[in-house]
């Protein structure tokens, strides 16, 4: 009898210990005491970007010429995410396009490398890190390029920037003199609307460089696999940002954007090593 007793005093107080720990965790999660898991050092874990005191729906004016905005996107299926979009006016910043295949770097490294005021990945790279399509670094070009498909980021000798369809306008290195480029697919939006393009249904991280109708330079990146290529087609067109030419980038573990100017930080790093990046300064 008295043994029943004991196992029943200590069932009894294993059920107060058991709620007691469920309540200090519950407030320690809620408070964000917890660390982020990290795998290799890599954040594996994204934040409540909304949640940490960042208005959605407005442009915050980072620098001259340099503006953040977050919106929240969702998507016909359950899924959706706090999107980052930085803007620029061309006017104001130095476009660059880096490529070093035998040393891929995170794209937190880049950025320090560079000194720049903001670094976005660039299109796709092969498993031993060369581009898939043409890069022009400094005038230098690598690789082939994409014939009557895709699109590409450049800039010419007089510092012009670019955004086109490799369709509509293929590359011709006899009489073009680009001192910047990178080309990737699909070309997501042309002339205000969506294209029609063949792309598998997986929602992937997502990188998009962008022009919108005033002739501004957007970065945008969705850090959760949220969209799909054909959903992110769609999103574009419907926001109010006002976008002429959309170009997907590398997504996935490539998917990376920082963007430090001023007061304004963003620090959304790749999940894997990057040969190519776009950075502005």
């Amino acid at each position: 009898m008295q043994e029943g007793i004991k196992i029943f005093m200590l069932c009894k107080h294993t059920q107060k210990l058991c709620l007691l720990v469920c309540l200090l965790v519950g407030a320690f999660v809620a408070c964000g005491v917890f660390p982020a898991v990290s795998n290799n050092g890599i954040s594996t874990n994204t934040p409540d970007i909304a949640r940490v005191g960042n208005a959605l729906n407005v442009w915050q004016q980072a620098a001259p010429g340099v503006e953040l905005r977050y919106e929240y996107w969702k998507s016909p299926s359950p899924s959706g995410d706090t999107v980052v979009i930085t803007r620029f006016d061309l006017h104001r910043i130095h476009l660059k396009v880096e490529y070093q295949p035998a040393q891929p770097m995170m794209l937190s490294k880049w950025l320090a490398q560079e000194h720049a005021i903001a670094a976005i990945n660039g299109g796709y790279f092969d498993a031993q890190n060369n581009a898939t399509a043409l890069v022009i670094s400094d005038g230098r070009a690598y690789g082939t390029s994409y014939d009557g498909f895709g699109g590409m980021l450049a800039v010419d000798a007089q510092g012009n920037v670019n955004l086109r369809s490799l369709h509509q306008q293929a590359y011709d290195a006899n009489n073009e003199q680009l001192q910047q480029a990178t080309q990737s697919a699909p070309l997501l939006v042309l002339n205000g609307k969506r294209t029609q393009f063949s792309a598998n249904a997986a929602s992937q991280r997502r990188s998009i460089v962008a022009m919108d109708k005033q002739g501004r330079l957007l970065l945008i990146v969705s850090p959760l696999a949220a969209f799909t290529l054909d959903e992110l087609a769609d999103l574009l067109v419907s926001s109010d940002l006002s976008i002429d030419t959309a170009l997907n980038l590398d997504g996935g573990s490539s998917t990376g954007l920082y963007l430090k100017a001023g007061k304004q930080y963003v620090t959304i790093d790749s999940l894997t090593a990057l040969p190519l990046v776009i950075v502005l300064e």
